[in-house]
C-alpha cells in the first residue's frame, strides 16, 4: 500500500497541467508545495482545484485514502462524498432548519455527511400514500446547523435512482419523524461524471 505522500503525488499526476483553482493555485503550485513536504496544504489546494475541475473517482478515492493515512477525518469523508458525487451526481439544496418552536429538531447536527434524514420528494406508494426516501446531508461551508438556520446543502440518496425527477426550483422537505423539520429548495443538478 502507497504511503499519503505517495497519493498525494499519484493525485497530481491524474490532473491537468494547465489546471488551476478559483483562487489561481496551479499544479505547479502544488508540486512545490509537495517539494516543500506541506502535506496538509497539497490535500486542500488538490481539493480546491477539484471543485473546479472534474476530475475521476480515482482521484477522489486517492485524497480519500491520503486523508485517511493523515489522520484528517473531516478531509477524509469530503474526499468520499466526493468520490460518491462522482459515481452518482449531485443535488444541491438550500435548506432552512425549522425551529423548536416549529416542530423542527431541539438541537444542531454535524454537518459532515453522517446524518441520513427522510425526505419528501413526490413519491408516492402504489396505494397513494407518501413514500418518504433517504439521503445523507452535507452542509456547506459550516461544521454543523442549528435550528432555524440556513446553509446550502449536498444530499447523497440510498437510491439515487428515485431523485432523477428533481429539478432546479423544486422544493422538497426534510423528516426525521413527522411533521416535517425542514424545507429545501433544489439549487442544483448534476449528473454522475463517472
Amino acid at each position: 500500500m502507497n504511503n499519503a505522500f505517495t497519493l498525494l503525488r499519484q493525485a497530481v499526476d491524474l490532473l491537468p497541467e494547465d489546471a488551476e483553482a478559483e483562487n489561481g493555485q496551479t499544479v505547479g503550485d502544488v508540486r512545490e508545495d509537495i517539494e516543500r513536504q506541506e502535506w496538509e496544504m497539497v490535500l486542500d489546494v488538490l481539493i480546491e482545484i477539484a471543485d473546479v475541475h472534474p476530475v475521476s473517482t480515482t482521484f477522489w478515492e486517492t485524497l480519500a485514502e491520503a486523508a485517511r493515512q493523515m489522520m484528517l477525518d473531516r478531509s477524509r469523508r469530503w474526499c468520499e462524498w466526493r468520490s460518491w458525487e462522482a459515481k452518482h451526481g449531485t443535488i444541491r439544496a438550500t435548506l432552512t432548519l425549522l425551529g423548536a418552536d416549529e416542530g423542527g429538531r431541539q438541537s444542531a447536527f454535524s454537518g459532515d455527511g453522517r446524518l441520513r434524514p427522510l425526505w419528501d420528494i413526490g413519491s408516492r406508494t402504489a396505494d397513494g400514500r407518501q413514500d418518504l426516501n433517504i439521503a445523507r446531508l452535507w452542509v456547506e461551508f459550516a461544521p454543523h446547523l442549528s435550528p432555524g438556520e440556513t446553509a446550502d446543502v449536498r444530499l447523497a440518496p440510498l437510491q439515487p435512482e428515485h431523485w432523477r425527477h428533481l429539478k432546479l426550483g423544486d422544493v422538497i422537505t426534510m423528516h426525521e419523524s413527522q411533521p416535517a423539520v425542514g424545507i429545501a429548495e433544489i439549487v442544483e443538478v448534476l449528473p454522475a461524471r463517472a
